[in-house]
């Protein structure tokens, strides 16, 4: 074998060895993708892709566009998030303005009239959702159902489904932004107010009882965080993403703010998915929350407030920074 030949295999031999040690750091550090992943940081607001997906022309009128904007490592970004809005199945109306649902109370709902999804089982459960602003419903990591609307009016929304247990509820809930990117909304004449969020839910069987409420025992991670005034008030220690001591006061000019953004995992609404890293959600009152004037909640405190299970508002670290958090338990187990 001539020298030439020899030199060609050993440099494609060393090169083939080369490649399998990237792929093997690779495939580790994918391994090792967890909560502890660094945020990416965009700074002023989303100005590409901008899109309308619904608007709302009644009293305190909304428009809820979404938009794409770019991170100082090159990443491209949705903001506030990627949703299944367009294309997937709406849950059913409790309360609506927009469609004109305005039932006094549970007992003026018909259930029999809601469609059964099927997530993969026989028996039947009632999901009851109030979110601010957006949501979107999975079950074992199949998506049933999102929000009919994105961000106002107020609105409940109920959800029949057949499954079995035990099955993991996934719960990927959005504070829309007008200001995109930076997670301001324009509010009682402010073009740079820092809004809220807060989400709540029951579920129940045929028979009326109650099978998993919104508390403090579901995981709850946030995926993109805004606005920041500073980078540094951001808390990061594992799979912690603390964002409650960062400043809530409205910006006149909030253009120069920050956002923190993490990619989602795919499979993440999956019962086989690890939250393990995931913190705890956070629970808070009605009060904080304020809902006090919002009758897709009120109407129903008998369902959202009963006494003996009384489902709490969950979110993560901060209801008025994360604007992206996904929220998962897992029922029957």
């Amino acid at each position: 074998m001539n020298r030439n030949r020899i030199g060609a295999l050993t440099s494609t031999a060393t090169l083939l060895a080369i490649c399998a040690a990237v792929h093997s750091i690779a495939d580790a550090q994918q391994s090792n993708v967890k909560s502890d992943q660094q945020p990416s940081f965009t700074q002023g607001e989303a100005q590409t892709d901008i899109t309308k997906l619904y608007q709302w022309t009644g009293n305190n009128p909304r428009t809820a566009n979404v938009g794409t904007i770019k991170s100082a490592d090159g990443a491209e970004w949705t903001v506030p998030a990627k949703t299944h809005f367009k294309s997937a199945t709406k849950a059913a109306d409790l309360y609506n303005e927009a469609n004109g649902v305005e039932p006094d109370g549970i007992a003026d709902v018909d259930l029999e009239a809601i469609p059964l999804l099927d997530a993969g089982g026989d028996e039947i459960f009632t999901v009851y959702v109030f979110g601010d602003n957006y949501f979107e419903f999975y079950v074992n990591g199949k998506l049933l159902a999102v929000d009919a609307v994105p961000m106002t009016p107020f609105n409940s929304s109920v959800i029949r489904f057949k499954a079995n247990r035990p099955f993991t509820v996934g719960i990927m809930g959005v504070d829309w932004e007008e200001r995109l990117g930076l997670g301001f909304e324009k509010f009682r004449g402010a073009s740079f107010h820092q809004g809220d969020a807060g989400l709540v839910a029951v579920i129940k069987n045929t028979t009326g009882e109650t099978v998993a409420i919104t508390d403090a025992n579901w995981k709850a991670q946030t995926f993109y965080t805004a606005p920041l005034k500073t980078k540094k008030c951001l808390v990061l220690k594992g799979g912690i993403r603390d964002s409650s001591r960062c400043s809530t006061e409205d910006a006149a000019d909030g253009t120069s703010y920050f956002a923190a953004h993490w990619p989602i995992p795919e499979n993440w609404a999956a019962a086989d998915f690890d939250d393990s890293d995931w913190p705890n959600a956070k629970t808070f009152t009605n009060e904080f929350v304020g809902v006090d004037n919002k009758p897709a909640y009120t109407n129903f405190t008998d369902l959202f407030d009963d006494s003996k299970t009384d489902a709490q508002f969950i979110w993560s670290s901060s209801l008025v920074h994360d604007n992206l958090v996904l929220m998962r338990t897992t029922i029957g187990k």
